[in-house]
């Protein structure tokens, strides 16, 4: 990867702030195309002088898009949302990229998708995914898709939402206790983004569901951040009748479609390629996760004498 150029769509979002991190130390040149290039300025630190460029690109506009590409040696999507207009992300948007990456000539596009992506998905996010992923393929057949299950670091929106609302709440309510998720460290994620780059000719037109060394369930995830933040709550399993009913109303903390995707576990496919042949090795939730959610401890780092 060293001096090449690789644009990176999404590269101020959580998943590219890492992304960004792994690419400038293994020498490329990173230009990080955003809607607005100031979301990731706190980005310009880590690379060496004139190592990392910011320019102006939305995914949804195909003229601003090529121009991102212009000149790129390999291209990185990591758009994605969760609620939202999904067909104009994650499909059309996705197709945009995979587009213009095509007709710039870079060596290696990957496109991060999810696990749960499913033409026949209960979900519409889940549905969009997997479109997303056809649009890709269409335009730029020897892309790297990777889908990654839940992603945790010290910036997510998952582990670190629960442990507020542990650290915040007396009682715990818990939608869909037996979903299981398979999560995987952002560091991992980064580096897995990294090796395919490097490695068109063996990991192009392939796809890998990137998942942790650990399965957990809804329950066993939220008692074992309880636990490492030290706080003692009543955890109440929610049915799914009453689950479905919150996720119907509006201003609740899950949408309908939200909830439609946890009906269905996110772990790694046995029958699909792994992280572990991206050459990486996953990382456990339990090895690094305690050193950020330290911040949620009644009495933060200095609660951990107390509760050792």
């Amino acid at each position: 990867m060293k001096n090449k150029l690789v644009t990176l769509f999404g590269g101020g979002g959580f998943v590219g702030r890492y992304v960004t991190q792994a690419l400038l130390e293994a020498g490329a040149r990173v230009r990080i195309a955003e809607r607005d290039p100031r979301d990731a300025w706190f980005l310009r630190p880590l690379g060496g002088l004139g190592q990392t460029q910011f320019m102006a690109a939305d995914i949804t506009k195909p003229e601003t898009v090529a121009r991102a590409v212009e000149g790129a040696d390999c291209v990185v999507n990591l758009v994605g949302i969760l609620s939202g207009d999904f067909e104009k992300l994650h499909v059309e948007g996705a197709a945009n990229v995979a587009k213009a990456a095509a007709d710039a000539g870079v060596s290696a596009l990957v496109h991060m998708s999810a696990i749960g992506a499913d033409p026949e998905s209960p979900s519409a996010y889940g549905r969009s995914k997997a479109q997303g992923e056809e649009a890709v393929r269409a335009a730029f057949p020897t892309a790297t898709i990777v889908r990654p299950s839940i992603i945790f670091g010290r910036e997510d929106d998952f582990i670190n939402r629960f442990a507020r609302m542990i650290a915040g709440a007396p009682v715990i309510p818990v939608l869909r206790s037996e979903v299981r998720f398979q999560p995987v460290y952002v560091v991992d994620v980064a580096d897995a983004i990294v090796a395919a780059l490097g490695n068109p000719g063996e990991f192009g037109g392939k796809t890998f569901e990137l998942g942790g060394p650990d399965v957990l369930t809804m329950g066993e995830l939220i008692r074992w951040i309880a636990k490492t933040i030290g706080r003692d709550r009543a955890i109440t399993d929610i049915p799914d009748s009453l689950g479905a009913l919150l996720a119907a109303l509006p201003g609740t903390p899950i949408t309908g479609d939200q909830w439609r995707m946890l009906q269905l576990d996110n772990v790694v496919s046995k029958d699909m390629p792994g992280i572990a042949a991206l050459g990486i090795t996953p990382t456990p939730l339990a090895t690094v996760a305690p050193g950020w959610l330290v911040l949620y401890r009644k009495h933060g780092r200095f609660g951990l004498k107390s509760a050792a």
